[in-house]
């Protein structure tokens, strides 16, 4: 992974994703906290913000911003060997955020990125088998089920429990309106 990428900010018709910063750290804070978060995501403190947020040979994040606020946050991580490479995903809205296509919109964002910028043809995700909206939202956007990885994640209790691999590929991908692919003709 190119530990120095430098994020680009990606725009669409609601929402603007714009690379996290340091400035960020509390606000990503009282986002990961909100119950309806930490129910997925787990208990985060500062030493936990700084291992998943700020470590760029872990993932590269984007604070999902609508108006002034910041309503949520997406992740994506890469695999650069070229016999595999794909990206993985990850997002969470803040809880007055949900409901409203935020997300779907947030990932198509990213997704035309991951494909037409960084080369990507294949993109996965995996949430909990029990999360029956993130599941909906991700299926909107094109992923499909792979398989159940058991015991996979520790959840806010501590407990294990299993996540859907779900994976969407290059050429089965619904790009964002005003967005083109790779392989579009220019006018």
């Amino acid at each position: 992974m190119d530990i120095n990428l430098t994020l680009p900010t990606l725009e669409s018709e609601h929402l603007v994703l714009r690379p996290l910063r340091r400035s960020d750290a509390r606000t990503l804070l009282a986002l990961l906290q909100q119950p309806g978060v930490a129910r997925w995501w787990g208990a985060y403190d500062d030493e936990r913000i700084e291992r998943d947020f700020y470590d760029p040979a872990w993932a590269y994040t984007y604070l999902i911003v609508v108006g002034d606020t910041a309503a949520g946050v997406l992740q994506f991580h890469e695999v650069p060997d070229p016999d595999y490479k794909s990206a993985g995903v990850d997002i969470t809205l803040g809880e007055a955020y949900r409901d409203r296509g935020l997300g779907t919109e947030a990932l198509r964002t990213l997704i035309a990125y991951l494909i037409d910028e960084r080369g990507h043809h294949r993109v996965t995700i995996d949430p909990a088998t029990d999360n029956p909206r993130a599941i909906h939202t991700y299926e909107k956007v094109g992923f499909r089920p792979v398989g159940v990885m058991r015991k996979y994640e520790r959840n806010i209790a501590g407990e294990w429990h299993d996540s859907l691999l779900m994976d969407l590929l290059a050429e089965e991908f619904e790009r964002p309106e005003g967005t083109r692919g790779p392989d579009s003709a220019t006018s």
